[in-house]
């Protein structure tokens, strides 16, 4: 008795692991099909609109949420307003948050917008609020920046020539700007394989991009009606889900970079999940209660969605599979059972799904060998879950090293 009762929980647990790698697994074949513009058949699929406009020079609005960001706010305001685009149509305004007088009087000497608000409990939500209260001017589109991210000379033009298509939402390319160390460089391999699999492969097949939290851009008024419906600290997922429930394709464009400062350090990249991992549960129970009428429209991308917020973490799957490879080849050892099979079956498979969803220019024998740095990490994170409270709304800031 006591020996099919193991085994229902060893299946339970195994097709836990496999329901996640599967939707991997699927998007990271999906990623490797032939490239195709999103065309109006496949949106009329998906109960998506677009409409072509004359291609023109569209205002933009830069927003720069920053909180304690000292260190590189300056370096990156400087660096958008060297844009190759006319200078009357995009403004940047950095809201400053708990930053020190010397970084905003630099700031003040900028042709931009300054604004200090004084927060008694701060959020990137509660910042682009303020901004969209104080900002009285017009624009076509907002842009979402993080407070370290640098773009191209060429940024807004690009971004002008994909609004030109009809997208009232775009999640731009978002990719390291620094590979300081081994963590550095498996959080910016990590962002490559969440392009891949949750934007890239997504647009393929006529599904809606998930956003990052910067290099976004969205339609102004609606952006501005729906801002102040973000309450918790994961507003980018809010945003997906406000989105999704419009209806509002997202558009993601990999050929349009925003370089971003990947985490170097152990406890930042601790801080880093347990706000993602908090975020993930919150958003899963916010998406549930909209599923039935989801369902009854037909609606794939939120649907989609929700089941995002179900997976379990990448990272958490690879060490998951693997522990449980060896733990239950062991086992099996000893009690001349042939469980094993499926368990090493499963982390197989998970190899091959993140091996194809890398780009290939990641795929060398010094990214590979920094994988020794993982195990570690992952206990970090499931060290998180038991700090996860998804009643908290507060902001965890995650500090950028000197």
């Amino acid at each position: 008795m006591i020996w099919h009762f193991i085994h229902i929980i060893d299946i339970l647990v195994w097709l836990l692991l496999a329901a996640s790698t599967l939707y991997i697994l699927f998007f990271a074949l999906v990623s490797t099909l032939w490239k195709k513009r999103v065309n109006e058949f496949t949106l009329f699929l998906t109960g998506k609109k677009l409409a072509m406009r004359e291609k023109e020079y569209s205002t933009f609005l830069v927003l720069y949420p920053a909180y304690n960001e000292d260190r590189v706010i300056v370096p990156s305001v400087r660096t958008f307003l060297g844009q190759y685009y006319p200078y009357n149509a995009f403004h940047v305004a950095v809201i400053s948050d708990h930053m020190k007088p010397e970084t905003n009087q630099a700031l003040s000497e900028l042709p931009i917008t300054l604004l200090q608000p004084v927060f008694e409990k701060s959020s990137k939500a509660k910042a682009m609020q303020y901004a969209m209260d104080q900002i009285k001017d017009d624009f076509d589109y907002i842009i979402i920046m993080d407070a370290d991210n640098v773009v191209n000379s060429d940024f807004l033009q690009k971004l002008n020539d994909s609004c030109a298509h009809g997208y009232r939402a775009i999640q731009c390319h978002r990719c390291a700007k620094n590979k300081d160390n081994d963590i550095a460089v498996l959080d910016g391999v990590s962002e490559e394989i969440n392009n891949t699999i949750f934007r890239k492969a997504h647009n393929r097949i006529g599904l809606s991009s998930a956003l990052i939290g910067s290099g976004m851009c969205f339609d102004f008024h609606w952006f501005k009606e729906n801002v102040y419906k973000l309450s918790t600290a994961g507003e980018d997922r809010e945003l997906e889900a406000l989105l999704l429930k419009d209806r509002i394709f997202i558009k993601y464009e990999p050929s349009i970079h925003v370089y971003d400062e990947k985490v170097s350090n152990k406890d930042n990249f601790q801080k880093q999940r347990l706000r993602w991992m908090t975020v993930q549960i919150q958003s899963l129970f916010n998406l549930l209660p909209y599923i039935p009428q989801a369902i009854l429209a037909a609606n794939i991308d939120y649907i989609d969605k929700t089941i995002q917020q179900a997976l379990i973490p990448r990272s958490m799957l690879v060490v998951g599979a693997f522990g449980m490879s060896l733990l239950v080849t062991a086992f099996s050892l000893l009690f001349s059972l042939s469980w094993y099979i499926m368990w090493w079956c499963l982390f197989i498979t998970i190899c091959i799904a993140l091996y194809v969803a890398t780009p290939k220019q990641l795929r060398s024998h010094s990214v590979f060998g920094k994988l020794l740095s993982l195990p570690k990490l992952v206990w970090r994170m499931i060290l998180n879950i038991l700090k996860i409270d998804r009643k908290n709304t507060e902001f965890i800031h995650t500090t950028h090293e000197k």
